[in-house]
């Protein structure tokens, strides 16, 4: 009997040691914060404002420490002596987590050695009703302000502070930053949200006023993103509108609705990558731009033409003490990661004595036979006898070694007759790598509508 009642007894315990011990798993797992994932149902039903702020740091990248609005010295990780890199969704019409979510985490933290705390506002941003998240966003600024001042309360600077915006997130930062007074180090809202926020003054939406720099990403500015100006520098990749890559039926299902819109982010998320330093051009137009009129990275030293994304403060002093304060910047991209673009000019002197007006595509060979063609339509060139006309270009691919340069010469008309094109000198250079060696043709003719390819050669001085 004895002997039962031992096994009995060390069974208790064996049987507690496991309890136990699960109990301990399940608490560890619980303080391993999760950003809300929520559903349609969610949406259809509406969602009362929550926020949760999920602190990541390089000590605990791969588990996010929950952070109370009323007490910071609470937090085991957060290091008010460093940058403070607040990340603000927008409005979440199936409750999904943001797919960007994980690489922006990621990037930033392996880029630099910061605090980063997502802001979950799901609950509240999850709705079919977008004037409700609207209205929920005021919340969420108010929130963040109180715990931005627990953080001031034990030495943080508004100095170190930055905060990233996407759509409805973007307002979310602007008005944290009125209510410091534009104090905060840096906004970057990537295509703030239109909607309800198109001719609002200053004080109901992202300006360039609430932060010491506020940069300003445009990819969906006829649909879900905003069209004016809105910071110190404001991009318009592709002219702010439809982006290359992105569906262009609804037959593409969600992608044809938020491609566009989303497309901000992935944008700044390569910024991070460092895959190529995204150049953009500071000019009054995308038409201007596009017919390069504003190629001239020069007019700006000592400064270099501004880059895209997450080191656009680099240009912070420059553009803080222009007047006006507010800039746009126009580039190109490609459809797919790393969307990036090599330009160029190609600069014709022509000796037919009537002038012509037409279009030339221009394709580019390496030594090893890849082959890359100009992707910019620009407006009609005019060429007229012993003036330079000049093609602003871009690429999706940069040779460094060009072997074959191919053109052809149209005018896009049905009828008529079929022109030639006289060329005394062309000659082909790189705005992306100005120091690159400038590539010359002379003396040959393009007819109309055929493809015209030859080898290159080093311009002579005299041409450069």
């Amino acid at each position: 009997m004895l002997r039962v009642a031992f096994h009995l007894f060390h069974m208790l315990k064996l049987f507690l040691f496991i309890l136990l011990t699960c109990w301990v798993r399940s608490d560890t797992e619980q303080k391993c914060e999760e950003f809300t994932d929520l559903s349609i149902h969610n949406a259809l039903a509406g969602t009362d404002l929550k926020v949760k702020l999920l602190l990541y740091t390089r000590t605990n990248q791969n588990c996010s420490e929950s952070l109370s609005e009323y007490n910071t010295t609470a937090s085991t990780y957060l290091d008010v002596t460093k940058k403070t890199v607040f990340v603000v969704h927008g409005f979440r019409l199936t409750g999904s987590t943001p797919i960007w979510l994980n690489d922006i985490k990621e990037l930033l933290l392996s880029l630099e050695d910061v605090n980063l705390i997502i802001v979950d506002w799901n609950r509240g941003a999850t709705t079919i009703i977008y004037p409700n998240a609207v209205h929920n966003s005021r919340g969420v600024a108010e929130i963040l302000k109180k715990y931005i001042d627990q953080m001031l309360a034990v030495g943080a600077s508004l100095d170190s502070i930055y905060m990233i915006g996407v759509s409805l997130g973007a307002h979310i930062a602007g008005f944290v930053g009125e209510m410091y007074n534009g104090k905060l180090g840096r906004i970057t809202g990537l295509d703030p949200a239109g909607p309800l926020f198109s001719g609002k003054p200053p004080s109901e939406r992202l300006d360039h006023t609430d932060a010491q720099f506020v940069d300003v990403i445009h990819t969906d500015m006829d649909v879900f993103g905003y069209r004016k100006p809105l910071g110190n520098i404001d991009f318009y990749p592709n002219g702010g509108e439809d982006q290359p890559g992105c569906p262009q039926t609804p037959f593409s299902g969600s992608q044809f609705v938020k491609c566009d819109h989303q497309r901000s982010v992935l944008l700044f998320l390569s910024s991070l990558r460092g895959s190529c330093n995204i150049t953009t051009y500071p000019c009054d137009s995308y038409l201007d731009y596009k017919n390069g009129k504003c190629a001239n990275c020069e007019a700006f030293q000592p400064m270099p033409c501004p880059v895209l994304g997450y080191f656009a403060d680099k240009w912070k002093n420059y553009l803080i003490q222009k007047d006006p304060l507010e800039t746009k910047a126009y580039f190109d991209t490609s459809g797919q990661e790393p969307f990036c673009m090599y330009y160029y000019f190609v600069d014709f002197i022509t000796w037919n004595k009537s002038i012509r007006r037409g279009f030339i595509r221009i394709k580019i060979t390496d030594n090893a036979g890849n082959t890359t063609e100009s992707k910019m339509n620009s407006e009609a060139t005019t060429f007229q006898q012993y003036r330079q006309a000049s093609i602003f270009v871009g690429f999706y691919e940069d040779f460094d070694k060009i072997s074959r340069i191919s053109l052809t010469y149209s005018t896009r008309t049905l009828i008529g007759p079929k022109y030639k094109l006289r060329i005394l000198r062309m000659r082909l250079r790189s705005i992306t790598n100005p120091a690159r060696l400038q590539m010359c043709r002379y003396d040959f003719v393009l007819l109309e509508n055929i493809e015209t390819t030859f080898k290159p050669i080093p311009c002579q001085e005299r041409d450069k």
